[in-house]
């Protein structure tokens, strides 16, 4: 069976429907990872992910992933190099702490949308959204 598109534990929908409202308010862009596999080393995973990808490519360099491996019980949020400028590991810290406490209870959809939800918080006060916006990553949850 498969975890991720037949779960209830992980809910597609919401996640898709979290980061389209947090990039309303951002010209950032919010990516969400689920792995099959187990990840020991969730954030070379999530480089590598991140490349993949192509998330390097957006025009402010304001890309952020967070990839889930619930197998592993392992995560990691990584984000591009313009927005690594403003808020340093803190706030990657904040985010994964805030997230973890829904995972611990198996809430992974609920775990997600907060970090989405405080990321895309992050993101609107340094990236706030122009009028000509464009939604240069697609908000799909990718299953991998």
């Amino acid at each position: 069976m498969n975890l991720f598109t037949s779960s209830p534990r992980i809910d597609h929908a919401r996640i898709e429907a979290a980061i389209a409202a947090a990039e309303r308010l951002t010209s950032g862009e919010i990516r969400v990872v689920l792995s099959h596999r187990a990840a020991p080393e969730p954030v070379v995973a999530a480089q590598n992910e991140f490349t993949r990808l192509g998330m390097h490519a957006t025009a402010a360099r304001n890309g952020v992933l967070i990839f889930l491996a619930p197998r592993s019980r392992t995560f990691a949020v990584i984000g591009d190099i313009g927005i690594h400028t403003y808020c340093g590991e803190s706030f990657w810290r904040e985010v994964a702490s805030a997230m973890e406490t829904d995972f611990r209870r198996d809430d992974f959809t609920s775990g997600l949308v907060l970090g989405i939800e405080r990321t895309g918080t992050l993101l609107a006060t340094h990236f706030p959204r122009s009028q000509d916006d464009r939604n240069e990553l697609p908000n799909r949850v990718e299953v991998v």
